[in-house]
């Protein structure tokens, strides 16, 4: 029982860790940034793109920067 108590709360404490972490990916002068909750935090466009082109970037930037945060956590829970 104290051992699955011990389990939760390295868990929290690595959910709390992996929410202060942040990933970013760019592409095209069009930026994404995620955090550890997999939440997007910023997004940044790039005028100079047409409509369909920066909607592409957008795509790409979310999607790779939602990889990386969840590589970053995946290795954290290996280290635990």
């Amino acid at each position: 029982m104290f051992e699955k108590l011990k389990e939760l709360k390295k868990l929290k404490e690595l959910q709390g860790e992996l929410g202060k972490e942040k990933a970013e990916a760019e592409k095209n002068g069009v930026k994404v940034v995620v955090n550890g909750k997999m939440e997007i935090e910023e997004v940044v466009l790039n005028g100079e793109l047409n409509k369909e082109s920066q909607e592409e970037a957008v795509k790409n930037c979310a999607n790779e920067a939602m990889k990386k945060i969840q590589m970053l956590a995946a290795r954290k829970m290996f280290k635990m």
